[in-house]
């Protein structure tokens, strides 16, 4: 048996509730070690033109990763781009130190992109010059294949039978200079992301899903740069708590100058104030900042300047005018929420009901997730607004327009005609 026959077999076993032989499960798992050592950080136009000429030249698939420093610092900058190809070997490239990264994207613009969770790396990528014309994703991959654990981490030790480093996945990646245990994390995190993506591969051909899988990477990077959210102050924690339109107003005060100031100081905004603290300012109105001081998160550690410009974010929410204060909620742009469904249009929520069913069961079949086989979203509004003559094609047609891929709708088409024109719904 071949060494790729092997490691479909075992996927297989692990896919499918198969049991793998007892000496698989007994044998120690071998700790996954770099291969050429741990590449140097490239952080200079001298070290990085090497390195694009270098993966210019190499040939198939290229591994590429990235490291945020969430919880740390504003936004979502790559600290640090993870590649290795086939004939370049691996590479570590500084953002800091070489923040346009556009010749080396393309350089391997032809090439196949391997990432692991792709639409996480992707908007980084794409604001340091680096964007894949296709790609791979194989923690996508691992949900159509249906594997219940997908963190990369998982997937290498079930697929290939390799134990990734952990507890480096949450640090500080801003820091300067990286620590060689993190720069090793990060060097194996693209060690064996192409050998992974083959074996994927084979696996999701065998289940007969490699087209599916192929349909939703092309979406994936085909898809544009998602637009800026609306109103993001009402995605604050404990949100649910306010509601009355003043405190939302002391919430929308109160964010809008955490993020301004996080902002400046390049810093997380929770790190700044935390949202529970905005939460409980919206819901207690204090009067003054003496008042301020006394609520939970304002305590003996913040200084009285901080006080004071917390305590005028609270004195502009107060000064709004009524007519101008925040609605309750964000203007719906599509059916209203499930729950109101039964007193709203009881039929439409039969439907849903008949609808979720019909997924859930069809998923069960096909082993992967149910908001894989088709967005939640999309069968919501199908059912709130369905077409006045429900048939094969006009489902499509709607499920099309709220882009679903073809593989999905020749799947799920007629579970949920059935659904939709059933005397019950």
């Amino acid at each position: 048996m071949t060494d790729a026959q092997e490691t479909a077999e075992a996927t297989t076993l692990r896919t499918t509730g198969g049991a793998p032989p007892d000496d698989v499960d007994s044998a120690p798992i071998p700790l996954l070690e770099p291969r050429e050592g741990i590449p140097p950080v490239v952080a200079d136009s001298d070290a990085l033109a090497a390195v694009v000429a270098a993966f210019a030249a190499g040939t198939g698939p290229v591994a590429v990763d990235a490291e945020r420093a969430s919880g740390y610092r504003y936004g979502q900058r790559a600290y640090l781009v993870q590649l290795r190809r086939e004939g370049a070997g691996s590479a570590l490239v500084d953002p800091v130190g070489c923040p346009d990264l556009s010749t080396l994207g393309d350089a391997i613009a032809d090439a196949e992109w391997v990432l692991h969770a792709a639409t996480q790396d992707l908007p980084c990528l794409r604001e340091i010059g680096m964007t894949p014309s296709r790609l791979f994703d194989t923690e996508l991959a691992g949900r159509l294949a249906g594997f219940a654990r997908v963190g990369l981490g998982a997937m290498v030790e079930n697929v290939l039978g390799f134990a990734l480093e952990k507890g480096h996945s949450a640090v500080d990646w801003s820091t300067r200079p990286l620590p060689e245990p993190w720069l090793r994390y990060a060097a194996l995190d693209v060690e064996l992301l192409v050998d992974l993506r083959d074996a994927l591969e084979a696996e999701l051909d065998r289940q007969g899903k490699l087209e599916w899988a192929r349909q939703e990477f092309a979406a994936i990077a085909a898809a544009p740069p998602a637009p800026p959210r609306k109103d993001p102050w009402r995605r604050t924690s404990g949100m649910h708590k306010v509601r009355r339109r003043r405190q939302m107003a002391v919430v929308r005060e109160l964010w809008t100058a955490r993020d301004q100031i996080a902002q400046r100081r390049d810093v997380s905004p929770g790190k700044v104030l935390g949202d529970a603290a905005i939460i409980e300012a919206a819901l207690n109105a204090p009067a003054n900042a003496s008042a301020l001081a006394a609520l939970p998160g304002y305590g003996h550690r913040m200084s009285r300047k901080q006080l004071e410009q917390w305590q005028a974010a609270v004195d502009r929410a107060r000064a709004i005018p009524e007519h101008e204060l925040p609605q309750p909620g964000q203007p719906l742009t599509g059916p209203p929420p499930p729950r109101a469904w039964a007193d709203k249009d009881p039929v439409a929520a039969a439907r849903l009901s008949a609808a979720r069913s019909a997924v859930s069961a069809l998923a069960e079949r096909l082993t992967m997730p149910q908001e894989n086989l088709i967005a939640p979203d999309t069968v919501r509004r199908l059912c709130w607004e369905p077409p006045a003559d429900p048939t094969p094609e006009t489902v499509a047609e709607v499920l099309a327009a709220h882009g679903a891929r073809p593989w999905q709708i020749e799947q799920v088409t007629p579970h949920l005609l059935k659904a939709l024109t059933t005397p019950e719904a």
